[in-house]
């Protein structure tokens, strides 16, 4: 089976152009088509030898993936649906908003951590993705050149697939690829470490923590992996990172009626996040079948976040974006379409 060229980063190109014995140079006219130019097939790579592509074709495959399908919803927010390679479905969410065109990408198909709230995680962990299969949802959707924005929140953890995760964001930051400034990407993650320490290591992207509830045993009732990734191990490696300039870290809290939207709720995490730089998002629950989960109403979330930000917790509340389509937070799932492969 023949490797696929996009995605690679220009060290791995140049590992496999020399392979071939092709000329060093050969690395970065690969980026610089596949990345900037974004071709789709080796033919219109003008500036290769007829016999560079032919090697090329022989031995490689580019690795663009069009979209199956895609839902428009009324308010403009578009689901786009991919099949990867490995034969499993994932999708990907554009939001356009003003002056701002949104994509969120899924870094696995299905997820394994378990959150009692999210829909991907109740169709499990079919398959990471690759670098390529990440970026090809950038590339491949009908608005790629309006794109303003990149956030890592659709399916999966991205933490859980930190290699192949920060191998596209080399590419996406990187000046032979699309030079993209790193804020305007943000990465989720529930707060896996080592993994989340090694994005803050070798990122500027923006980090976004899902919190969801300041104490440990009720988080661990909504999110299982609180066991294994306690939120106050996540705050503390944050806070040995600087947040004061370009780079930000914000706090996803997703507001459930009677579990965590009191104002006892409300000053722990006032307690928990003092003194840090950072902005908490506020996000109305997306009801999903067999849940006894309730999104809490709209007095009691705008009194949460007025008692945060009365505290000097910037606080907002994130509009929910998509819902007749299922394409919210929390509701993305290709778990009939996996079923079946």
């Amino acid at each position: 089976m023949k490797q696929y060229l996009f995605g690679k980063t220009l060290d791995e190109l140049k590992e496999s152009t020399s392979s071939l014995g092709l000329p060093a140079f050969t690395a970065r006219q690969l980026a610089d088509w596949f990345y900037k130019k974004k071709i789709t097939n080796f033919a219109e790579m003008t500036n290769l030898s007829i016999k560079a592509r032919a090697v090329l074709a022989e031995n490689f495959e580019l690795g663009r993936i069009l979209p199956c399908n895609f839902q428009s919803s009324f308010d403009g927010t578009k689901k786009y649906l991919f099949r990867i390679f490995s034969g499993h479905y994932i999708e990907a969410v554009y939001i356009p908003d003003k002056d701002r065109a949104t994509l969120c990408v899924s870094s696995q198909a299905g997820c394994r951590m378990g959150c009692r709230f999210c829909v991907t995680a109740r169709q499990g962990f079919q398959a990471n993705l690759t670098a390529g299969e990440i970026l090809n949802q950038m590339y491949s959707i009908l608005e790629s050149e309006k794109l303003t924005n990149l956030v890592y929140m659709g399916m999966g953890e991205p933490m859980d697939n930190i290699d192949e995760v920060l191998k596209s964001l080399e590419i996406i930051t990187a000046n032979y690829g699309l030079a993209w400034s790193p804020k305007r990407v943000t990465v989720s993650t529930i707060g896996v470490l080592p993994a989340m320490k090694r994005f803050l290591d070798k990122s500027k992207c923006h980090l976004a923590v899902s919190l969801h509830n300041p104490f440990d045993d009720e988080r661990q009732k909504l999110m299982p992996m609180q066991k294994a990734y306690p939120i106050a191990d996540a705050i503390k490696l944050i806070r040995g990172y600087d947040f004061t300039g370009q780079r930000r870290v914000s706090f996803e809290y997703i507001m459930f009626a009677g579990v965590n939207d009191s104002d006892c709720h409300a000053n722990a995490l006032v307690q928990l996040l003092k003194g840090l730089e950072c902005r908490v998002n506020l996000i109305r629950f997306h009801p999903i079948s067999g849940s006894e989960l309730h999104t809490s109403d709209d007095k009691t979330i705008e009194r949460f976040k007025n008692t945060l930000n009365s505290k000097g917790v910037l606080t907002t509340i994130r509009a929910s974006r998509g819902l007749d389509i299922l394409a919210a937070c929390g509701m993305l799932s290709t778990k009939e379409k996996n079923s079946k492969n």
